[in-house]
């Protein structure tokens, strides 16, 4: 299904329980909602499910130029908006984090909950070079020129041998993701910096990152966790970056709990 929020369309689906509380769930970068499928089944038992495609990602709209995560956030609130909902449960991994902290901060009561999956606060200086190469190569070559070196960040070496499929599933994604839109959400992650303010957030927070994450590991979900308040903070072990995919029993037994309680 596809609506207009915040001056561009937006893919979505949207299922589960018709009176249940609302669970929206924001993915990766190079991704689509396609990611959480896993975590499908069990959250449609207890919860209304609330999957969209980010700017520049799956079906949704990809304008050209720099998108900032002010942008993605006010998408997500837009959307809202359009669908009616007044306040969800937030499920973010990785920039769906990064948009996730944006709505705690400046949408607060929006918010029932907030669950950051392998993201991170700040992106430091040190790592601007490596965006600049990422952008690069997405505008010269495309994105198959980035495929290998993201699912090697994303999944750790025993599980790309042993499950094909779902890396395969994974791949597709980042192949078919708009390089417009790559390069704009891009351009919006490079300058993440939302550290110093974590305090302020006051909505039920669950961390969840997997002990193998290279790109946003375990020491920045613990700097998140030294600064929100009561925030809980689950690591999973034998994962890396889509922690959800790739331990998905222990991934939905830290989250689903969290979301009923809240």
């Amino acid at each position: 299904m596809k609506i207009q929020a915040n001056g561009i369309t937006i893919h979505y689906e949207i299922s589960g329980r018709k009176e249940a509380p609302v669970v929206v769930l924001s993915h990766s970068l190079s991704s689509s909602l396609i990611m959480w499928e896993p975590q499908m089944e069990a959250l449609e038992a207890h919860f209304r499910v609330l999957r969209y495609d980010t700017r520049g990602h799956g079906l949704s709209d990809a304008p050209s130029g720099k998108y900032t995560l002010q942008m993605l956030g006010e998408d997500a609130v837009g959307l809202m908006d359009a669908l009616g909902l007044d306040q969800v449960h937030w499920v973010g991994l990785s920039m769906g984090g990064m948009i996730g902290q944006y709505l705690a901060l400046h949408h607060a009561p929006r918010l029932r909950s907030l669950a950051l999956c392998d993201t991170a606060a700040l992106i430091p200086q040190e790592a601007q070079p490596l965006w600049d190469e990422r952008i690069e190569a997405a505008r010269k070559w495309g994105m198959a020129a980035l495929v290998e070196g993201t699912l090697e960040r994303w999944f750790t070496a025993p599980y790309r041998e042993t499950a094909p499929k779902a890396v395969r599933r994974i791949r597709d994604q980042v192949l078919a993701t708009p390089v417009e839109g790559f390069i704009g959400c891009s351009e919006a992650i490079r300058r993440l910096n939302y550290l110093g303010r974590l305090s302020e957030i006051e909505i039920p927070t669950l961390i969840i990152v997997g002990e193998e994450d290279p790109g946003t590991p375990v020491s920045a979900s613990e700097a998140m966790h030294e600064r929100i308040p009561d925030s809980r903070l689950v690591v999973l072990p034998s994962a890396a970056h889509l922690s959800n995919i790739e331990q998905t029993v222990a991934f939905n037994e830290a989250l689903i709990p969290f979301l009923l309680e809240h």
